[in-house]
Formats: C-alpha cells, sequence, structure tokens
C-alpha cells in the first residue's frame, strides 16, 4: 500500500504566455501556448512521486483521450493509478491559463470528470484512504467526498493534511478530522476572517485554526515571504528562497508535495518546509503546472545553494 494518498482534482492545462492578461473585450495574441497535465490533486501527486514519495492517487478523469493519456503519463512517474476511475460521457477536467511576465497567472476552471468524484466512488477505493500513512486533498473536488474521506482517515489513524484551495468556506466537519493544513495568505484569511499583512497576523490566523478546529499543525505560505509553521500554538517564519518566477503555476502544489513527501521520510518539520519551499522554487522558473516540478536531485541542489 502506497504511504501517500492524493485524493483530488486531474485536469488537462490549456496555457497562454502573455504580457499581461486581457482586460474585457480586449483579444490578444499570446507569446506562446502549450497543452499541458494539471489539476491540483495530481499535481500533487506528480510532486511527490518525483521527488521520491511512493504515491498512489484517487480521481476521476473523462472518457476521452487526454485523460487516458495522462492516467499513463502518471504511471510512467511511478503513482499508483488503480485509484482513477474513468467517467463515462464526461470530459476530462480543464483549465485555462494566462500567464503574465510577472510570473502571476490568472486561471478558470472547468471540473469536467472531477465532479464525479462522489462518495460513492471513494468506498470503491476506502482501503487505500485507511491503509496508508498520510492523505492529502484540495478543495477542486466535491466537498462532501472529503467530508467522508477525512472521517475514514482519521478513524483508521491515517494523518490528513488539506490543502484548502482554491479559497473557499468549509464544514467543519471537514476541518475538525484535519492533522496538518496548509493554506497560503488568501485561504487563511478565508477560513478565518485574519488579513495577513504581516506576521503577526500570521499567527494569530495560524492560533485561530488550531483554537476553532482543533487542527495541529499550520503551514501558512507566504510566497517570497516563506512560510509561518505553526505546531500546537508555537510559530516561526521560515524564510523562502529567492528566484527569479516565470510562471508561478502549481507552486504551491509542488511545495505541498515536497513537505509531506519529507515529513513521510521522517524529516523535521523545519527541513521538511525547507525541502518543499525548494522544490516549489525551482518549479516557478519554468514554464507550466506539472511540467515545471522539479525531481529530487535537483531539490537537493537547490537546498546545498
Amino acid at each position: 500500500m502506497a504511504k501517500l494518498t492524493v485524493l483530488g482534482s486531474i485536469n488537462v492545462d490549456h496555457l497562454m504566455q502573455v504580457a499581461a492578461a486581457p482586460k474585457a473585450g480586449q483579444t490578444l495574441t499570446a507569446k506562446n501556448y502549450q497543452v499541458v497535465a494539471g489539476g491540483k490533486g495530481a499535481n500533487q501527486a506528480v510532486a511527490a512521486a518525483k521527488l521520491g514519495a511512493e504515491v498512489a492517487m484517487i480521481g476521476c478523469i473523462g472518457s476521452d483521450a487526454i485523460g487516458t493519456q495522462m492516467k499513463a503519463e502518471f504511471t510512467q512517474v511511478g503513482i499508483d493509478t488503480s485509484g482513477i476511475t474513468a467517467v463515462a460521457g464526461e470530459a476530462t477536467g480543464l483549465a485555462m491559463i494566462y500567464v503574465e511576465d510577472s510570473g502571476e497567472n490568472r486561471i478558470g476552471i472547468w471540473p469536467g470528470a472531477n465532479g464525479a468524484l462522489s462518495e460513492e466512488v471513494l468506498v470503491h477505493h476506502r482501503d487505500q484512504v485507511t491503509a496508508t500513512d498520510l492523505l492529502l486533498m484540495q478543495l477542486e473536488t466535491p466537498i462532501e467526498t472529503l467530508v467522508t474521506a477525512a472521517a475514514l482517515a482519521k478513524q483508521a489513524g491515517t494523518t490528513v493534511v488539506l490543502n484548502p484551495a482554491p479559497a473557499q468556506a468549509l464544514p467543519k466537519a471537514l476541518l475538525q478530522n484535519v492533522d496538518i493544513i496548509t493554506p497560503n495568505e488568501t485561504e487563511a484569511e478565508q477560513l478565518t476572517g485574519v488579513t495577513i499583512n504581516n506576521m503577526d497576523d500570521a499567527d494569530r490566523a495560524a492560533k485561530a485554526l488550531h483554537d476553532q478546529f482543533g487542527i495541529e499543525l499550520v503551514l501558512i505560505t507566504l510566497g517570497k515571504r516563506g512560510v509561518w509553521l505553526s505546531n500546537q500554538g508555537q510559530g516561526k517564519q521560515i524564510s523562502g528562497f529567492s528566484v527569479n518566477a516565470v510562471d508561478t503555476t502549481a507552486a504551491g502544489d509542488t511545495f505541498n508535495g515536497g513537505f509531506v513527501t519529507a515529513l513521510l521520510e521522517g524529516k523535521s518539520l523545519s527541513d521538511a518546509v525547507r525541502f518543499g519551499q525548494a522544490a516549489a522554487a525551482l518549479s516557478v522558473t519554468r514554464l507550466g503546472a506539472q511540467s515545471s516540478i522539479p525531481t529530487r536531485a535537483e531539490t537537493l541542489v537547490m537546498m546545498e545553494s
């Protein structure tokens, strides 16, 4: 049984490089166009696999050629794909991404087959959730399925990690079964009402997540300012790496994949965060989602530098 199970979305990304995202009524010509594999769940699974973890994926693809191709590519990077379901009559999820010269991106998503990752589908993969060491989830699939998966994992003693992205309100029934949560500033504010402008704000938001939901470990990702790590209310800032960003797509996913990989290897919390940060820093120097994720060897070199 895989030590890490990722439950989440699988998308095909249509990515365009532009000077700046188009305004209302504006048509512009892109500098570059690519079709690449994406989806937060798949990105995090691929990141963990490339960075050294033993990974299984639970998700849904459409009954189309691109979904079949992506599933085959997951197998090539070492992911157990037995939990990926092809949904008859449905298209694989899709994202349209504008990448600006600044490296920032704007994304629109069509869920497609991701919307079919129901509790009924989850039941078929119950053993994968309960026998794995760590369950990693995001928010691009139905919330009720995440609630059920988190409860099953918690009962079985599986560590539950939630990357609450994209930002949205979440039920206590989900959050009360989460052991580790990894929001960015926007997502932390959505969950706590605390606007994060500095480290004191990050500390207040983290403590709100500890106090309101009993979440033991909070990692708030702060972009260039690094990560605020709060373990049972004891917080500290871990500075990030300085790089020239080309495309920030999947940076957070790469961080999550790297962090849980190092955690499963028994690394300290600080070292696990640094490993995730190094992988994420490398990813933003490259274009695309899964295509930008570095190897373990590249990440270790980045950490040494």
